[in-house]
């Protein structure tokens, strides 16, 4: 509860300021551009609040339609982040100052949406899906705990980069109509290459706190070759569907209470293959601080991330709402792909399964970590928790310059995003150390680790809801 209550704490605030008007401008990719104000965050209490207001609405729903096919369209644009590529799509004009601006007090929105509670159409007949693949029968493998190492002792934690939205060292607002967004999931996709997805995306009209503004997507997908990570991680690319435009990568029906998005969870490269795990979220309206998801799945791509197809046989349905493995993280290493999981909401502990990395799309041949041992007797219901809850936005990796598996996620007890280490995925994990404390960044999520992170040097991202935009972290690592 420390987390829903931290809005009674101070909003920190970016230190870096403009460029001397005597100094050069910068690099292109090294800060702001000169033109733009330093990045600062945004306060607790908004300058507009924007307040759903759900209302039931009864329908017939057909079954679920294929996945609209995707447009895509490469954009060139300039080596200069500080031109704008697109000023007609970009540069809108202020709206007119409202009454409780003028007044200096927030302005309040009241947005009804329609929840659905949707019965089946009779006779409708579901769209044909490709089959199945061939059930295994995994074998049970012994699989004993590892001693805990000690927790990660945690130095001097610091800002690096403001990642999207105005003032951002990328500009995204300004070249993808990425105003504001969330998560920053990274994996490595390529050599020398880092991809790094995003959550729930709005463009113009966008006014925080979270997600409020027009052009929504669920999800985009950015790319860097970026290795200087101590001045931010700059993008080379996003996946556009017209004039500096992110594309929706992973499609949704964005119907409240049937699946109203589709958010990124992990991912990860075998080969030329790509695979991204992902939560199909039913509605954010369920108890306060929560979210309920349909099911976990995964999604490939094999053209470099620009397409992607959601496998209908690779999910872990949500049962009664209390299944695990809806909320994802694969890491590959050696010859399977781990896979750690949560229920939804930010509540519940860690389980933990491997499979093979050439049956990553087949459920059967999942082994799940049980009384120490892999398993598929009893299936994800069976699996014992390896970290105890409660755990939310798990990014896991295998260190290998230590040698060690290196876990970050937000723990409410906590209220803050901690680290633990263990010498296998199964652990034991060691104790959780803090990073990043709602003490310095009120209504904090996150916590995604670069793949490139080395030695003592810890990067990941973090987003808070009254940003709603994602920040390179730093943090140093005894």
């Amino acid at each position: 509860m420390a987390v829903f209550g931290s809005v009674l704490c101070a909003a920190g605030v970016l230190a870096s300021g403009p460029a001397a008007a005597d100094e050069p401008a910068p690099v292109p990719g090294t800060g702001p551009c000169v033109t733009d104000p330093p990045p600062v965050h945004e306060p607790l209490v908004p300058k507009t609040l924007e307040v759903p207001i759900p209302y039931p609405v009864v329908t017939v729903l057909p079954p679920e339609p294929p996945a609209p096919q995707p447009v895509r369209e490469d954009v060139v644009l300039p080596d200069d982040p500080c031109r704008n590529p697109c000023p007609d799509l970009t540069d809108q004009p202020d709206p007119p100052p409202s009454v409780a601006r003028r007044l200096g007090i927030p302005e309040l929105l009241l947005n009804p949406q329609p929840f659905y509670f949707a019965l089946p159409a009779p006779g409708a007949v579901p769209p044909p899906q490709l089959p199945a693949p061939e059930p295994v029968r995994p074998p049970v493998d012994p699989a004993p705990q590892s001693p805990a190492p000690a927790a990660p002792r945690v130095g001097e934690v610091r800002e690096v980069a403001k990642q999207t939205g105005a003032s951002s060292i990328n500009r995204t607002d300004k070249r993808w109509q990425v105003e504001g967004t969330d998560l920053g999931i990274m994996w490595e996709s390529a050599p020398g290459e880092i991809a790094m997805a995003f959550g729930d995306t709005v463009g113009n009209g966008f006014h925080p706190p979270g997600g409020t503004g027009g052009d929504w997507r669920s999800n985009v997908l950015a790319f860097s070759t970026d290795r200087e990570l101590s001045d931010g991680v700059t993008f080379d690319r996003m996946v556009t569907d017209g004039r500096c435009h992110a594309a929706e990568i992973l499609s949704s029906r964005k119907l409240d209470n049937v699946e109203i998005t589709t958010i990124p969870t992990s991912g990860f490269a075998i080969g030329s293959r790509q695979f991204l795990s992902y939560m199909s979220i039913r509605t954010w309206h369920s108890a306060p601080g929560t979210f309920y998801t349909n099911y976990g799945g995964i999604a490939y791509s094999d053209d470099g991330g620009s397409t992607w197809t959601e496998d209908p046989h690779a999910r872990w349905d949500n049962i009664f709402g209390v299944s695990n493995f809806q909320v994802s993280a694969m890491v590959p290493q050696g010859d399977h792909v781990y896979l750690f999981g949560t229920p939804n909401t930010r509540l519940g502990a860690v389980g933990l399964a491997r499979v093979p990395k050439d049956q990553v799309l087949n459920t059967t041949a999942y082994q799940y970590w049980r009384d120490g041992a892999w398993t598929p007797v009893g299936g994800a219901a069976a699996a014992t928790p390896v970290v105890d809850a409660p755990a939310g936005e798990l990014s896991v990796r295998f260190d290998a310059e230590r040698g060690v598996w290196q876990m970050s996620y937000l723990d409410t007890a906590k209220a803050a995003i901690v680290v633990r280490e263990a010498s296998s995925p199964q652990g034991v994990w060691s104790p959780s150390t803090p990073t990043v404390s709602v003490l310095d960044y009120p209504e904090l999520y996150g916590g995604f680790i670069h793949p490139w992170s080395r030695g003592g040097d810890l990067y990941f991202t973090i987003t808070t809801w009254s940003d709603y935009n994602v920040y390179l972290m730093h943090a140093e690592l005894g």
